[in-house]
Protein backbone atom coordinates (compact mmCIF):
# COMPACT_ATOMS: atom_id res chain seq x y z
CA UNK A 1 0.00 0.00 0.00
CA UNK A 2 1.01 3.22 -0.44
CA UNK A 3 2.87 5.23 2.22
CA UNK A 4 0.76 8.20 1.21
CA UNK A 5 -2.66 7.12 1.67
CA UNK A 6 -4.17 7.23 4.93
CA UNK A 7 -7.10 5.18 5.46
CA UNK A 8 -8.35 1.31 7.25
CA UNK A 9 -7.55 -2.03 5.64
CA UNK A 10 -9.50 -4.74 6.53
CA UNK A 11 -7.41 -6.17 9.69
CA UNK A 12 -5.88 -2.91 10.83
CA UNK A 13 -8.21 -2.92 14.72
CA UNK A 14 -6.73 -6.24 14.93
CA UNK A 15 -3.00 -5.30 13.79
CA UNK A 16 -1.84 -5.40 17.28
CA UNK A 17 -3.50 -8.51 18.96
CA UNK A 18 -1.35 -10.63 18.75
CA UNK A 19 1.61 -8.58 18.62
CA UNK A 20 5.31 -9.42 20.24
CA UNK A 21 6.45 -7.42 22.89
CA UNK A 22 10.22 -7.66 21.15
CA UNK A 23 9.34 -5.24 18.82
CA UNK A 24 10.90 -4.49 14.71
CA UNK A 25 12.10 -1.16 16.39
CA UNK A 26 14.43 -3.64 18.70
CA UNK A 27 15.47 -5.20 15.57
CA UNK A 28 16.27 -1.30 13.34
CA UNK A 29 12.82 -0.82 11.47
CA UNK A 30 11.67 2.38 13.09
CA UNK A 31 9.24 4.81 11.72
CA UNK A 32 7.12 2.40 9.96
CA UNK A 33 3.61 3.09 9.47
CA UNK A 34 1.68 0.04 10.64
CA UNK A 35 2.52 -3.36 10.91
CA UNK A 36 0.07 -6.46 11.17
CA UNK A 37 1.45 -8.99 14.16
CA UNK A 38 0.57 -12.71 13.63
CA UNK A 39 -2.97 -12.13 11.90
CA UNK A 40 -4.71 -15.13 10.68
CA UNK A 41 -4.70 -16.50 7.30
CA UNK A 42 -8.49 -15.76 6.77
CA UNK A 43 -7.75 -11.59 7.54
CA UNK A 44 -4.51 -12.02 5.14
CA UNK A 45 -6.80 -12.98 2.67
CA UNK A 46 -8.98 -10.14 3.16
CA UNK A 47 -6.06 -8.05 3.25
CA UNK A 48 -4.07 -9.54 0.05
CA UNK A 49 -7.18 -9.05 -1.87
CA UNK A 50 -7.83 -5.54 -0.39
CA UNK A 51 -4.34 -4.93 -1.38
CA UNK A 52 -5.03 -6.35 -5.40
CA UNK A 53 -2.35 -8.71 -4.60
CA UNK A 54 -3.58 -11.94 -6.17
CA UNK A 55 -6.98 -13.74 -6.65
CA UNK A 56 -9.27 -15.94 -5.53
CA UNK A 57 -10.59 -18.22 -7.58
CA UNK A 58 -12.55 -22.02 -7.90
CA UNK A 59 -13.25 -23.80 -4.53
CA UNK A 60 -10.78 -21.21 -2.99
CA UNK A 61 -7.01 -20.98 -3.38
CA UNK A 62 -5.41 -17.45 -3.71
CA UNK A 63 -3.55 -17.11 -7.07
CA UNK A 64 -0.37 -14.75 -7.66
CA UNK A 65 1.35 -13.45 -10.12
CA UNK A 66 4.88 -13.19 -8.88
CA UNK A 67 6.23 -11.07 -11.89
CA UNK A 68 9.41 -11.38 -13.59
CA UNK A 69 11.02 -14.16 -11.13
CA UNK A 70 9.16 -16.78 -11.62
CA UNK A 71 12.04 -18.62 -9.61
CA UNK A 72 15.14 -18.65 -7.27
CA UNK A 73 17.63 -16.63 -8.19
CA UNK A 74 20.07 -18.44 -7.74
CA UNK A 75 22.89 -16.49 -8.81
CA UNK A 76 22.07 -13.31 -6.41
CA UNK A 77 22.10 -15.26 -3.27
CA UNK A 78 25.32 -14.09 -1.29
CA UNK A 79 26.44 -14.66 2.70
CA UNK A 80 28.11 -11.96 4.76
CA UNK A 81 31.77 -12.86 5.52
CA UNK A 82 33.24 -12.05 8.97
CA UNK A 83 34.65 -14.17 11.42
CA UNK A 84 32.29 -16.41 13.03
CA UNK A 85 32.16 -18.00 9.30
CA UNK A 86 34.50 -17.80 7.39
CA UNK A 87 36.48 -20.95 8.11
CA UNK A 88 33.06 -22.65 8.47
CA UNK A 89 31.46 -21.75 5.39
CA UNK A 90 31.62 -23.62 1.46
CA UNK A 91 32.40 -20.62 -0.16
CA UNK A 92 31.77 -20.63 -4.19
CA UNK A 93 29.03 -19.50 -6.38
CA UNK A 94 26.26 -21.33 -4.33
CA UNK A 95 28.22 -19.31 -1.17
CA UNK A 96 29.23 -15.83 -2.31
CA UNK A 97 31.14 -14.02 -0.02
CA UNK A 98 29.42 -10.53 0.82
CA UNK A 99 31.67 -7.75 3.46
CA UNK A 100 30.26 -6.84 6.71
CA UNK A 101 30.37 -3.53 5.79
CA UNK A 102 28.88 -3.99 2.50
CA UNK A 103 25.43 -5.37 4.45
CA UNK A 104 25.63 -3.01 7.25
CA UNK A 105 25.33 -0.17 4.36
CA UNK A 106 22.84 -1.98 2.45
CA UNK A 107 20.97 -2.25 6.02
CA UNK A 108 20.94 1.13 7.11
CA UNK A 109 19.42 2.32 3.10
CA UNK A 110 17.02 -0.62 4.18
CA UNK A 111 15.99 1.59 7.30
CA UNK A 112 15.72 4.17 5.45
CA UNK A 113 13.28 2.73 2.83
CA UNK A 114 11.17 0.96 5.60
CA UNK A 115 9.97 4.31 6.80
CA UNK A 116 6.45 4.83 6.90
CA UNK A 117 5.69 1.22 4.93
CA UNK A 118 3.44 -0.92 6.06
CA UNK A 119 4.49 -4.75 7.24
CA UNK A 120 3.41 -8.12 7.91
CA UNK A 121 4.64 -9.79 10.62
CA UNK A 122 4.91 -13.82 11.60
CA UNK A 123 6.37 -15.52 14.62
CA UNK A 124 6.90 -19.03 13.56
CA UNK A 125 9.23 -22.14 14.13
CA UNK A 126 11.38 -24.12 11.69
CA UNK A 127 11.92 -27.62 13.06
CA UNK A 128 9.09 -29.88 14.36
CA UNK A 129 11.53 -31.63 17.07
CA UNK A 130 11.36 -28.98 19.83
CA UNK A 131 14.96 -29.69 20.96
CA UNK A 132 16.19 -28.01 17.91
CA UNK A 133 12.79 -25.79 16.15
CA UNK A 134 14.58 -22.42 15.63
CA UNK A 135 12.07 -19.62 16.51
CA UNK A 136 12.31 -17.39 13.07
CA UNK A 137 10.60 -14.13 12.39
CA UNK A 138 9.04 -13.42 8.80
CA UNK A 139 8.35 -9.74 7.91
CA UNK A 140 6.94 -9.51 4.47
CA UNK A 141 5.90 -6.11 2.57
CA UNK A 142 3.05 -8.39 1.09
CA UNK A 143 0.13 -10.10 2.62
CA UNK A 144 0.38 -12.63 0.73
CA UNK A 145 3.95 -13.22 1.92
CA UNK A 146 2.83 -13.40 4.73
CA UNK A 147 0.09 -16.38 4.40
CA UNK A 148 3.02 -18.52 2.96
CA UNK A 149 4.92 -18.05 5.62
CA UNK A 150 1.42 -19.27 7.90
CA UNK A 151 1.33 -22.32 5.18
CA UNK A 152 5.11 -22.87 5.46
CA UNK A 153 6.23 -23.38 9.19
CA UNK A 154 5.19 -23.82 12.69
CA UNK A 155 2.93 -21.70 14.20
CA UNK A 156 1.55 -20.73 17.16
CA UNK A 157 -2.21 -18.96 18.14
CA UNK A 158 -1.11 -18.61 22.11
CA UNK A 159 -1.18 -15.07 23.10
CA UNK A 160 0.91 -15.34 25.70
CA UNK A 161 3.93 -17.30 23.65
CA UNK A 162 3.38 -14.73 20.91
CA UNK A 163 3.75 -11.95 23.60
CA UNK A 164 6.80 -13.03 24.58
CA UNK A 165 8.41 -14.24 21.20
CA UNK A 166 11.61 -13.35 20.68
CA UNK A 167 13.45 -14.56 17.06
CA UNK A 168 16.47 -16.39 16.88
CA UNK A 169 16.40 -15.58 12.83
CA UNK A 170 14.28 -12.96 11.02
CA UNK A 171 13.50 -12.98 7.30
CA UNK A 172 12.99 -9.58 6.03
CA UNK A 173 11.30 -10.24 2.03
CA UNK A 174 10.82 -6.90 0.49
CA UNK A 175 9.92 -7.00 -3.38
CA UNK A 176 9.70 -3.66 -3.65
CA UNK A 177 12.78 -2.92 -2.30
CA UNK A 178 15.64 -3.06 -4.99
CA UNK A 179 19.81 -3.32 -4.28
CA UNK A 180 22.02 -1.15 -6.56
CA UNK A 181 24.77 -3.29 -8.14
CA UNK A 182 27.12 -0.25 -8.22
CA UNK A 183 26.47 0.74 -4.43
CA UNK A 184 26.25 -2.72 -3.44
CA UNK A 185 28.28 -4.97 -5.30
CA UNK A 186 25.39 -7.37 -6.24
CA UNK A 187 24.81 -8.86 -9.80
CA UNK A 188 21.72 -7.30 -10.13
CA UNK A 189 18.99 -5.43 -8.58
CA UNK A 190 17.99 -8.23 -6.91
CA UNK A 191 19.53 -9.78 -3.95
CA UNK A 192 19.43 -12.46 -1.32
CA UNK A 193 22.14 -11.67 1.47
CA UNK A 194 22.40 -14.01 4.49
CA UNK A 195 23.82 -12.50 7.64
CA UNK A 196 24.58 -14.64 10.54
CA UNK A 197 26.29 -12.89 12.65
CA UNK A 198 23.21 -10.63 12.79
CA UNK A 199 20.84 -13.36 12.46
CA UNK A 200 19.59 -11.28 9.39
CA UNK A 201 18.38 -12.79 5.89
CA UNK A 202 16.92 -10.19 3.09
CA UNK A 203 15.43 -10.79 0.39
CA UNK A 204 15.29 -7.71 -2.06
CA UNK A 205 13.36 -7.19 -5.51
CA UNK A 206 11.57 -10.46 -5.64
CA UNK A 207 8.09 -12.09 -5.31
CA UNK A 208 8.94 -15.36 -5.84
CA UNK A 209 8.23 -17.01 -2.61
CA UNK A 210 10.44 -20.28 -2.56
CA UNK A 211 13.10 -17.67 -1.42
CA UNK A 212 11.46 -17.15 1.82
CA UNK A 213 11.36 -21.12 2.13
CA UNK A 214 14.83 -21.55 1.08
CA UNK A 215 16.44 -18.85 3.02
CA UNK A 216 15.12 -20.18 6.04
CA UNK A 217 16.41 -23.55 4.85
CA UNK A 218 20.11 -22.39 4.01
CA UNK A 219 19.76 -20.72 7.69
CA UNK A 220 19.22 -24.83 9.17
CA UNK A 221 21.63 -26.19 6.93
CA UNK A 222 24.65 -24.48 8.27
CA UNK A 223 23.12 -24.14 12.43
CA UNK A 224 21.97 -27.03 12.78
CA UNK A 225 25.27 -28.90 12.29
CA UNK A 226 26.58 -27.84 14.91
CA UNK A 227 23.94 -30.14 16.79
CA UNK A 228 24.63 -33.05 15.33
CA UNK A 229 21.56 -32.68 13.27
CA UNK A 230 22.19 -33.74 9.05
CA UNK A 231 19.63 -31.47 7.21
CA UNK A 232 18.49 -32.74 4.41
CA UNK A 233 17.15 -31.70 0.98
CA UNK A 234 14.60 -34.37 1.35
CA UNK A 235 11.09 -35.89 1.93
CA UNK A 236 10.38 -38.35 4.20
CA UNK A 237 7.57 -40.81 4.86
CA UNK A 238 6.78 -43.70 7.13
CA UNK A 239 5.47 -47.01 6.51
CA UNK A 240 2.83 -49.34 8.62
CA UNK A 241 5.70 -50.86 10.81
CA UNK A 242 7.43 -47.94 11.64
CA UNK A 243 10.04 -48.27 8.65
CA UNK A 244 10.98 -44.50 7.50
CA UNK A 245 12.35 -43.58 4.45
CA UNK A 246 13.95 -40.37 3.05
CA UNK A 247 14.01 -39.22 -0.60
CA UNK A 248 16.69 -36.87 -1.83
CA UNK A 249 16.35 -34.88 -5.19
CA UNK A 250 15.75 -31.57 -7.42
CA UNK A 251 13.09 -29.67 -8.17
CA UNK A 252 11.47 -31.87 -10.89
CA UNK A 253 12.80 -35.36 -10.02
CA UNK A 254 9.86 -36.93 -8.36
CA UNK A 255 10.57 -36.17 -4.28
CA UNK A 256 6.90 -34.71 -3.72
CA UNK A 257 4.94 -36.95 -6.07
CA UNK A 258 6.73 -40.22 -5.09
CA UNK A 259 6.91 -39.78 -0.95
CA UNK A 260 3.29 -39.15 -1.30
CA UNK A 261 2.14 -43.04 -0.81
CA UNK A 262 -1.35 -43.87 -0.19
CA UNK A 263 0.05 -46.93 1.42
CA UNK A 264 2.85 -44.72 3.91
CA UNK A 265 2.29 -41.87 6.14
CA UNK A 266 3.67 -38.59 4.90
CA UNK A 267 6.70 -36.96 7.31
CA UNK A 268 7.45 -34.22 4.61
CA UNK A 269 7.79 -33.36 0.96
CA UNK A 270 11.14 -31.34 0.85
CA UNK A 271 13.44 -30.72 4.58
CA UNK A 272 13.72 -32.34 7.26
CA UNK A 273 16.68 -32.75 10.01
CA UNK A 274 18.15 -36.45 11.15
CA UNK A 275 18.88 -36.30 14.54
CA UNK A 276 19.83 -38.85 17.09
CA UNK A 277 16.02 -39.01 18.14
CA UNK A 278 14.75 -39.96 14.40
CA UNK A 279 13.80 -37.42 11.22
CA UNK A 280 11.56 -34.43 11.87
CA UNK A 281 10.49 -31.90 9.52
CA UNK A 282 11.68 -28.51 8.99
CA UNK A 283 8.15 -27.26 8.11
CA UNK A 284 4.58 -26.89 8.64
CA UNK A 285 3.32 -27.22 4.14
CA UNK A 286 4.32 -28.45 1.16
CA UNK A 287 5.23 -26.25 -2.03
CA UNK A 288 4.98 -28.59 -4.53
CA UNK A 289 5.10 -27.92 -8.10
CA UNK A 290 1.98 -28.09 -10.40
CA UNK A 291 2.25 -28.01 -13.80
CA UNK A 292 0.34 -30.69 -15.41
CA UNK A 293 -0.67 -32.08 -12.56
CA UNK A 294 -3.44 -34.88 -13.02
CA UNK A 295 -5.95 -35.75 -10.54
CA UNK A 296 -5.27 -39.91 -11.73
CA UNK A 297 -1.64 -39.68 -11.53
CA UNK A 298 -1.23 -37.19 -7.95
CA UNK A 299 -4.58 -37.14 -6.52
CA UNK A 300 -3.91 -35.95 -3.20
CA UNK A 301 -1.51 -32.98 -4.34
CA UNK A 302 -4.26 -32.20 -7.06
CA UNK A 303 -7.25 -32.31 -4.63
CA UNK A 304 -4.88 -29.26 -2.60
CA UNK A 305 -5.05 -27.10 -5.65
CA UNK A 306 -8.93 -26.91 -5.12
CA UNK A 307 -9.23 -26.04 -1.26
CA UNK A 308 -9.18 -22.44 0.40
CA UNK A 309 -5.94 -21.47 2.06
CA UNK A 310 -3.81 -22.74 -1.17
CA UNK A 311 -1.95 -20.40 -2.97
CA UNK A 312 -1.05 -20.84 -6.30
CA UNK A 313 1.97 -18.72 -8.40
CA UNK A 314 1.77 -17.92 -11.69
CA UNK A 315 -1.01 -20.83 -12.68
CA UNK A 316 -2.80 -19.93 -15.83
CA UNK A 317 -6.66 -19.00 -15.04
CA UNK A 318 -9.81 -17.79 -16.51
CA UNK A 319 -10.51 -14.05 -15.21
CA UNK A 320 -14.46 -15.03 -16.04
CA UNK A 321 -14.91 -18.49 -14.73
CA UNK A 322 -11.95 -18.23 -12.13
CA UNK A 323 -11.09 -21.83 -13.13
CA UNK A 324 -7.27 -23.04 -13.17
CA UNK A 325 -5.56 -24.27 -16.44
CA UNK A 326 -2.42 -26.57 -14.50
CA UNK A 327 -1.31 -27.93 -18.10
CA UNK A 328 -0.49 -24.05 -19.41
CA UNK A 329 2.69 -23.06 -18.87
CA UNK A 330 2.63 -19.70 -20.83
CA UNK A 331 3.62 -17.99 -17.50
CA UNK A 332 6.29 -20.33 -16.52
CA UNK A 333 6.91 -24.15 -16.26
CA UNK A 334 7.49 -23.75 -12.40
CA UNK A 335 4.13 -22.77 -11.28
CA UNK A 336 3.68 -23.65 -7.48
CA UNK A 337 1.25 -24.43 -5.30
CA UNK A 338 1.71 -24.07 -1.06
CA UNK A 339 -0.26 -25.42 1.27
CA UNK A 340 -0.26 -27.00 4.96
CA UNK A 341 0.72 -29.99 5.59
CA UNK A 342 -2.61 -31.47 7.12
CA UNK A 343 -4.09 -30.67 3.94
CA UNK A 344 -2.69 -34.24 2.82
CA UNK A 345 -4.86 -37.11 4.85
CA UNK A 346 -2.22 -39.36 5.50
CA UNK A 347 0.04 -37.36 6.95
CA UNK A 348 2.09 -37.35 10.38
CA UNK A 349 0.40 -35.31 12.50
CA UNK A 350 3.57 -34.27 14.59
CA UNK A 351 5.60 -34.38 12.04
CA UNK A 352 7.92 -36.14 13.00
CA UNK A 353 9.35 -39.74 14.04
CA UNK A 354 11.28 -41.53 16.57
CA UNK A 355 12.56 -44.28 14.17
CA UNK A 356 15.38 -44.24 11.46
CA UNK A 357 15.70 -44.63 7.98
CA UNK A 358 15.86 -48.34 6.78
CA UNK A 359 15.77 -46.98 2.97
CA UNK A 360 17.57 -43.86 1.62
CA UNK A 361 16.77 -42.80 -1.80
CA UNK A 362 18.80 -40.83 -4.35
CA UNK A 363 16.12 -39.69 -7.40
CA UNK A 364 18.16 -38.64 -10.46
CA UNK A 365 15.98 -37.33 -13.62
CA UNK A 366 18.91 -38.62 -16.13
CA UNK A 367 18.29 -36.76 -19.17
CA UNK A 368 21.41 -38.64 -20.97
CA UNK A 369 18.97 -41.75 -20.89
CA UNK A 370 21.53 -44.26 -19.92
CA UNK A 371 21.17 -44.88 -15.74
CA UNK A 372 19.54 -48.08 -14.63
CA UNK A 373 16.23 -47.46 -12.91
CA UNK A 374 17.12 -48.46 -9.54
CA UNK A 375 20.85 -49.26 -8.36
CA UNK A 376 22.25 -50.54 -4.40
CA UNK A 377 24.85 -48.36 -3.02
CA UNK A 378 27.46 -49.21 -0.86
CA UNK A 379 27.84 -46.76 2.30
CA UNK A 380 31.03 -45.39 0.40
CA UNK A 381 29.12 -45.30 -3.26
CA UNK A 382 26.52 -43.50 -1.40
CA UNK A 383 28.81 -40.48 -0.29
CA UNK A 384 30.32 -40.33 -3.94
CA UNK A 385 26.87 -40.13 -5.17
CA UNK A 386 25.16 -37.99 -2.47
CA UNK A 387 28.50 -35.22 -3.05
CA UNK A 388 28.10 -35.69 -6.65
CA UNK A 389 24.53 -35.10 -6.74
CA UNK A 390 23.64 -35.95 -10.37
CA UNK A 391 20.64 -35.28 -11.76
CA UNK A 392 19.01 -32.58 -14.66
CA UNK A 393 17.66 -29.18 -13.99
CA UNK A 394 13.75 -29.24 -15.07
CA UNK A 395 12.61 -26.00 -16.88
CA UNK A 396 11.72 -23.43 -14.74
CA UNK A 397 12.73 -24.04 -11.31
CA UNK A 398 15.47 -21.35 -11.85
CA UNK A 399 15.68 -18.49 -13.68
CA UNK A 400 17.45 -18.77 -17.41
CA UNK A 401 16.60 -22.01 -17.71
CA UNK A 402 14.95 -23.42 -21.26
CA UNK A 403 12.50 -26.19 -21.95
CA UNK A 404 15.33 -28.84 -22.41
CA UNK A 405 16.46 -30.47 -19.11
CA UNK A 406 19.94 -29.26 -18.17
CA UNK A 407 22.51 -32.36 -17.12
CA UNK A 408 23.95 -30.96 -13.57
CA UNK A 409 25.77 -32.04 -10.41
CA UNK A 410 24.03 -30.29 -7.43
CA UNK A 411 25.93 -31.87 -4.18
CA UNK A 412 24.14 -33.16 -1.80
CA UNK A 413 20.95 -33.00 -3.82
CA UNK A 414 20.78 -29.16 -2.69
CA UNK A 415 23.85 -27.35 -3.32
CA UNK A 416 22.49 -23.87 -3.79
CA UNK A 417 21.23 -24.70 0.08
CA UNK A 418 24.85 -26.64 1.43
CA UNK A 419 26.26 -23.93 3.47
CA UNK A 420 29.09 -25.85 4.29
CA UNK A 421 31.35 -28.47 2.28
CA UNK A 422 29.31 -31.43 1.16
CA UNK A 423 31.84 -34.07 2.78
CA UNK A 424 30.67 -32.75 6.25
CA UNK A 425 26.98 -33.26 4.73
CA UNK A 426 28.23 -37.12 3.20
CA UNK A 427 30.01 -38.41 6.62
CA UNK A 428 27.11 -37.44 8.66
CA UNK A 429 25.40 -39.57 6.19
CA UNK A 430 27.20 -42.46 6.08
CA UNK A 431 27.71 -42.37 9.69
CA UNK A 432 23.72 -42.76 10.43
CA UNK A 433 23.88 -45.02 7.65
CA UNK A 434 26.13 -47.26 9.66
CA UNK A 435 25.00 -46.99 12.50
CA UNK A 436 20.90 -47.69 11.44
CA UNK A 437 21.55 -50.41 8.69
CA UNK A 438 19.92 -48.50 6.05
CA UNK A 439 19.85 -49.24 2.16
CA UNK A 440 20.97 -46.74 -0.09
CA UNK A 441 19.17 -46.90 -3.62
CA UNK A 442 19.96 -44.16 -6.67
CA UNK A 443 16.72 -44.42 -8.65
CA UNK A 444 16.52 -42.57 -12.08
CA UNK A 445 13.18 -40.96 -12.70
CA UNK A 446 14.63 -39.31 -15.73
CA UNK A 447 14.55 -40.47 -19.69
CA UNK A 448 14.96 -43.85 -21.41
CA UNK A 449 15.52 -45.22 -25.11
CA UNK A 450 17.51 -42.56 -25.56
CA UNK A 451 18.26 -38.55 -23.88
CA UNK A 452 15.63 -35.91 -23.54
CA UNK A 453 13.98 -35.33 -27.32
CA UNK A 454 15.20 -38.76 -28.26
CA UNK A 455 13.62 -41.65 -25.98
CA UNK A 456 11.23 -40.97 -23.30
CA UNK A 457 10.46 -40.37 -19.41
CA UNK A 458 10.28 -43.79 -17.15
CA UNK A 459 6.87 -44.39 -16.51
CA UNK A 460 5.57 -43.40 -12.71
CA UNK A 461 4.00 -46.75 -12.34
CA UNK A 462 7.43 -48.46 -12.64
CA UNK A 463 9.14 -46.21 -10.22
CA UNK A 464 6.84 -46.76 -8.17
CA UNK A 465 7.08 -50.38 -8.33
CA UNK A 466 10.63 -50.41 -8.02
CA UNK A 467 10.49 -48.01 -5.17
CA UNK A 468 8.31 -50.22 -3.30
CA UNK A 469 9.77 -53.47 -3.79
CA UNK A 470 13.03 -51.86 -2.12
CA UNK A 471 11.26 -50.12 0.61
CA UNK A 472 9.19 -53.92 1.35
CA UNK A 473 12.20 -55.39 1.16
CA UNK A 474 11.52 -57.50 -1.66
CA UNK A 475 14.95 -56.27 -3.26
CA UNK A 476 16.86 -58.24 -0.78
CA UNK A 477 16.73 -61.47 -2.37
CA UNK A 478 16.58 -61.10 -5.94
CA UNK A 479 19.59 -61.73 -8.14
CA UNK A 480 22.03 -58.38 -8.96
CA UNK A 481 24.63 -57.51 -12.00
CA UNK A 482 27.53 -55.49 -11.14
CA UNK A 483 27.61 -52.16 -13.33
CA UNK A 484 30.06 -52.23 -15.97
CA UNK A 485 31.00 -48.39 -15.30
CA UNK A 486 29.97 -47.41 -11.63
CA UNK A 487 30.34 -51.35 -9.88
CA UNK A 488 27.12 -50.34 -8.18
CA UNK A 489 24.41 -53.24 -8.02
CA UNK A 490 21.33 -53.44 -10.75
CA UNK A 491 18.77 -55.81 -9.45
CA UNK A 492 17.96 -58.29 -12.25
CA UNK A 493 14.54 -58.82 -11.73
CA UNK A 494 11.58 -57.20 -9.86
CA UNK A 495 8.02 -57.53 -8.97
CA UNK A 496 5.81 -56.31 -11.49
CA UNK A 497 8.38 -54.39 -13.42
CA UNK A 498 9.58 -55.50 -16.86
CA UNK A 499 12.72 -57.31 -16.68
CA UNK A 500 14.18 -55.16 -19.88
CA UNK A 501 13.48 -52.04 -17.74
CA UNK A 502 16.37 -52.76 -15.49
CA UNK A 503 18.72 -52.73 -18.27
CA UNK A 504 18.77 -49.31 -19.85
CA UNK A 505 20.69 -50.46 -22.78
CA UNK A 506 17.62 -52.62 -24.05
CA UNK A 507 15.77 -49.82 -25.42
CA UNK A 508 17.93 -48.01 -27.27
CA UNK A 509 18.47 -48.99 -30.77
CA UNK A 510 22.08 -48.89 -31.01
CA UNK A 511 24.21 -50.48 -28.36
CA UNK A 512 27.52 -48.32 -29.15
CA UNK A 513 25.41 -45.37 -29.24
CA UNK A 514 24.38 -46.12 -25.44
CA UNK A 515 28.10 -46.96 -24.52
CA UNK A 516 29.83 -44.35 -25.91
CA UNK A 517 26.72 -41.80 -23.99
CA UNK A 518 27.08 -43.91 -20.84
CA UNK A 519 31.20 -43.26 -20.87
CA UNK A 520 30.68 -40.06 -21.87
CA UNK A 521 28.43 -39.70 -18.31
CA UNK A 522 30.98 -41.54 -16.59
CA UNK A 523 33.09 -39.14 -17.65
CA UNK A 524 31.50 -35.99 -16.21
CA UNK A 525 31.14 -37.96 -12.52
CA UNK A 526 35.28 -37.78 -12.74
CA UNK A 527 35.44 -33.97 -13.72
CA UNK A 528 32.95 -33.01 -12.05
CA UNK A 529 34.25 -35.15 -8.60
CA UNK A 530 37.67 -33.53 -8.89
CA UNK A 531 36.16 -30.43 -7.06
CA UNK A 532 35.97 -32.58 -4.00
CA UNK A 533 38.65 -34.85 -3.88
CA UNK A 534 40.78 -32.78 -1.74
CA UNK A 535 38.20 -32.91 1.06
CA UNK A 536 37.49 -36.35 1.03
CA UNK A 537 38.59 -39.75 2.10
CA UNK A 538 40.50 -41.95 -0.32
CA UNK A 539 38.12 -44.76 -0.07
CA UNK A 540 34.76 -42.52 -1.49
CA UNK A 541 37.21 -41.37 -4.27
CA UNK A 542 37.58 -44.49 -5.53
CA UNK A 543 33.94 -45.49 -5.03
CA UNK A 544 33.73 -43.65 -8.60
CA UNK A 545 32.72 -45.04 -12.21
CA UNK A 546 35.69 -46.27 -13.96
CA UNK A 547 35.76 -45.17 -17.99
CA UNK A 548 34.42 -47.71 -20.36
CA UNK A 549 37.43 -50.36 -21.72
CA UNK A 550 36.45 -51.87 -24.84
Amino acid sequence: MSKYLEFNTPATKEAMELASDFRLKNQGLTYLDRVFWNIPKAALYEEAIFRNEGKMIDHGPFLVNTGKHTARAAADKFVVKESSTEDKIWWGIYNRPYSAEKFNQLFARLQAWAQGEEFFVQDCYAGADPEFRLPIRVITEKAWHSMFARNMFITTDDRDTLKKFVPEFTIIAVPGFKVDPVIDGTRSETGIIINFDQRIAIIANSMYAGEIKKSVFTVLNYLLTFSDVLPMHCSANVGPNGDAAIFFGLSGTGKTTLSADPKRRLIGDDEHGWSSNGIFNFEAGCYAKVIQLSAEAEPEIYACTKRWGTILENVVYDPVTRRIDLNDDFITENTRASYPLDFISNVVPEMMVNTHPKNIIFLTCDASGVMPPIARLTPEQAQYHFISGYTSKIAGTEIGLGIEPQITFSACFGAPFMVRHPYEYAEMLKQRMLKHKANCWLVNTGWVGGRFGVGKRISIRHTRNLLNAALDGKLNDVKYRKDKLFNFEVPLSCPDVPEDILEPSNSWGNKDEYWKKYDALAARFIENFKLFESGCAQEVINSGPKRFQK
